[in-house]
């Protein structure tokens, strides 16, 4: 009885252990922030400018502006990003993931549909106004799409990370090199098709 005490106690840590190791998400710091080498430090550092012109301009195609510690080194160490999406009529981010962060959807022009997958395959989906978060859990695959053909939409999306990265799946599976054959046999359709597909997302 106390060796399976004892071997139930085991794995539990164990599982434990492995569970804390393998979480992603943004290290604790032991300083208030981050400078780069060689940084000078002034409101300069806490600064990003690089959102200024975007809210008046015409959105003609779907674009992302990042703010994320690649442009934004101050963000290194906060745990903290922003994006703003651009969606011209009809457009539509591509169902993908962030594996480091959850993302918190902010409608600030127009409406989007949105939605996410569990891992259970459950379709989650809602319609977004002006005023409206959303949000995308870690890790799930989700898409923002602005349906209406009338008017473009704008969103700002925080993370709970510097860098959540993005695994968008149209890329990640059709322009990175994964064989046709293996392609086909995953999503049960033939070479012509999935080198169709192919060659619709390099033009």
């Amino acid at each position: 009885m106390a060796s399976f005490l004892l071997k139930s106690v085991l794995v539990v840590v164990a599982v434990f252990f492995i569970s804390s190791m393998a979480q992603a998400s943004d290290p604790d710091i032991l300083s208030d922030f981050i400078v780069p080498a060689g940084s000078t430090i002034d409101g300069n550092f806490f600064t990003f400018t690089g959102t200024r012109d975007i809210f008046g301009s015409i959105i003609e195609k779907f674009k992302v502006t990042k703010v994320i510690k690649a442009e934004f080194p101050g963000l290194d160490g906060q745990s903290v990003s922003l994006a703003v999406l651009q969606f011209p009529r009809g457009g539509v981010n591509p169902p993908h993931t962030h594996p480091r962060a959850a993302e918190l959807l902010f409608i600030v022009k127009g409406s989007l549909e949105v939605g996410f997958v569990d891992t259970a395959n459950k379709l989650y989906t809602q319609t977004l106004q002006v005023g409206d978060l959303f949000v995308f859990p870690k890790g799930l695959v989700h898409y923002p799409y602005n349906s209406d053909w009338n008017k473009s939409a704008t969103a700002l999306s925080g993370f709970g990370s510097a860098s959540a990265g993005t695994v968008s799946l149209p890329t990640t599976l059709f322009a990175t090199g994964i064989d046709d054959q293996i392609l086909a046999k995953s999503f049960k359709s033939d070479i012509a098709t999935i080198r169709k597909i192919k060659a619709g997302l390099s033009s």
